[in-house]
This record gives C-alpha cells, structure tokens and sequence, in this order.
C-alpha cells in the first residue's frame, strides 16, 4: 500500500482528496493536516466523509516521511518550502499554481514576484494526463492544473493536435466558473449574499491561467475570460477560433475522435438533438471526466470549442489522483470511477 500524507487537507481540495484516496484500493492515507483544526476529525469539514474514517488533523511540524506527499496549500505555500516538503515525501504533487510554469520569466510576468525556487520548475511535470502521460510514468514531481486553463486546453486539444486552427487568427476563451473555485475561505465576494444569483465578470482580461494555456497549447495568441455564476461545482469553456479555409463537420469529427478514442477521462458530447448535446458541468459534478464538443460555423470557420469540467475533480483533485496513479504504475482510473449524477 502507498502511504499519502496530505498537506492542506481541510479545503475543498483537500476534501475531495481524502474522498478520493479513502477508497483508493492501493493508497492508504496516513496523515491530513490543518493548522487550524489540529486535533479535530476530517469530518469536522467535510462531513460527507462520517463514518469513513477516523483520521484527525494534525500540524505540519508532526508530519513523517510518506511514499507520496500531496500539497493543498495557497500560493505560494509550496516552493518556499520545496526543500522540506521533499524530504518528508519520496514524491510530491503540488496542488498550487507554483510549479505549473516552466519559466521564471513566465512566472514574474503572471504572478508579480521572482519564483522563491526556480531551480525546481523543471524538475516538475505538468500534471494534465492528457498532455504529458509518458513524462507522468515514474516522475517524482508532478505539478496541479488551473481548472479554468485544464478546460481550455482541453477543449481546444483536438484542433491543436490536429493543426486545424487559423495561426492568423486569435483564440477567445470565455468560462464560466462556479463558487467553489474561490476555495473554502469566504471572501467579501464570497458569501452568499453577494455570491447567489451572479452572472458576475471575475476576470475579463489578464487571469493568471492564461500562461498555463499558451504554455499547454502552444498558442501565442490566445486569451481568457472568466465569469462567476450560479452553481458550486463546475466550469464551462466556451473557445472562439477560427479553423483553416475549407475545414467542415468531417475535419472535427475526425479530430475529435482520435483525441477521445483512447482517453479514458474524456467524452466527446456532440450530439444532432436532445437536452444534453453539448457538454455542461452538472452532470459531471464528483467525477473525474471531461466532456468536451463543438459547433462550427462552415460559413466563416469560426469553431465553438466547449468543455465542461468539475473544477474540484478534473480541475483539481481528480487530476492529481490520475496522476499520482501514473507515478506509481497503478491503473490509471482506479479510484476515479465515479461517473456523476444525473438529476442533481
């Protein structure tokens, strides 16, 4: 059995976590921490996990060495601690936006401030399965994904990888987030007098996860959006691009096809007629699937690109579980077998 500690544990990430690895047939979670909660039950925060376990919360300083070490912690968190952080686990995934970046450069621009460990971004691999599956295999350091830039480059995966896109055209990336991408600490935006009954324009311009994208995609001219609305779980992407002359349904279709047929977290949702033809976030809330579709305007090349994720579980903890499965030779769905609810 692998033993996981994790570092953080009393966030929504951190929740989903420990909800995950509970019922991990290969993972045995041996510490959670929270420095706030220290001596309480994890049910004490996330208590759809009663009766599942009686782990309490514990302090950073009485950690102990762990096969695997996962990091739920705030920017910045992390690298400043990377060294101490390694020695207590023979591998790590870090949950945080420190070490998705490869470049220093790229970091100072997007974030504001020098990385406090840039000898270390490129011992990290970035940890979306779909990308950099065989630099997963045996790796040590695994880095989280943005959950606004996972269904992005998601969504536009099939067209990059099929080289579909007009590279003289621009590519607008507008998603709509749900409450519990802002995390478990209430904010003035936050609460639920001002949250409820949003469509509310979070980022219009400049959010950080657009690196990630141009990073992932490769593409230099492309740009983020992000709008908060009414719902908890979920993120929506909705890609404009436009695609070469001539391209048609066929093109995507074909495109499409060879990006799903042997990814066993992706679903293609493109259908002619019904209620769910195109991909949306409830359905997935809790799993670890990414829905993804398009519509195309034949008349001007413009595509429509969509992917709908759970930003906890693709976009987050869901991924990390992936990943942490490939490091260590184990099935890469075990534990992620959860298929959603439907209604919800």
């Amino acid at each position: 059995m692998l033993s996981v500690s994790i570092v953080g544990a009393s966030g929504y990430v951190g929740g989903e976590l420990l909800r995950l690895l509970l019922d991990h047939p290969q993972v045995t979670v041996r510490q959670a921490t929270s420095e706030r909660l220290a001596g309480q039950y994890i049910h004490s925060t996330h208590p759809n996990l009663r009766g599942r376990s009686d782990l309490r919360y514990v302090v950073q300083s009485e950690l102990v060495p762990c096969d695997l070490l996962i990091l739920a912690l705030p920017h910045g968190a992390a690298a400043r601690r990377i060294e101490h952080w390694a020695a207590l686990g023979a591998r790590i995934i870090d949950c945080s936006a420190d070490f998705r970046l490869s470049s220093p450069d790229d970091f100072r621009r997007w974030y504001g401030e020098d990385h406090p460990a840039p000898s270390w971004l490129g011992r990290f691999v970035y940890g979306l399965p779909e990308l950099h599956r065989e630099s997963l295999r045996d790796s040590r350091y695994v880095s989280g994904v943005g959950c606004n830039a996972t269904a992005v480059n998601l969504a536009l995966l099939p067209l990059v990888r099929a080289g579909l896109l007009d590279p003289n055209r621009s590519t607008i990336a507008e998603v709509k987030v749900g409450s519990s991408e802002a995390g478990a600490s209430p904010s003035d935006g936050s609460h639920h007098a001002e949250r409820s009954g949003v469509v509310r324009s979070f980022a219009p311009v400049g959010h950080r996860h657009t690196a990630e994208v141009i990073q992932e995609s490769h593409l230099s001219d492309v740009h983020l959006s992000i709008t908060s609305v009414e719902m908890v779980r979920g993120a929506l992407a909705t890609c404009h691009a436009f695609v070469h002359p001539g391209t048609n349904e066929r093109d995507l279709w074909k495109a499409y096809r060879a990006v799903t047929a042997d990814e066993p977290f992706l679903r293609l949702v493109h259908d002619r007629s019904g209620s769910h033809r195109h991909p949306e976030p409830k359905i997935l809330a809790g799993s670890n699937y990414a829905d993804i579709g398009w519509a195309l305007d034949e008349t001007t090349g413009r595509v429509v690109a969509l992917c709908a994720i759970d930003n906890l579980m693709k976009g987050a903890a869901g991924s990390a579980v992936q990943c942490l499965n490939l490091m260590c030779g184990f099935n890469e769905r075990m534990g992620l077998g959860f298929a959603g609810l439907h209604p919800v």
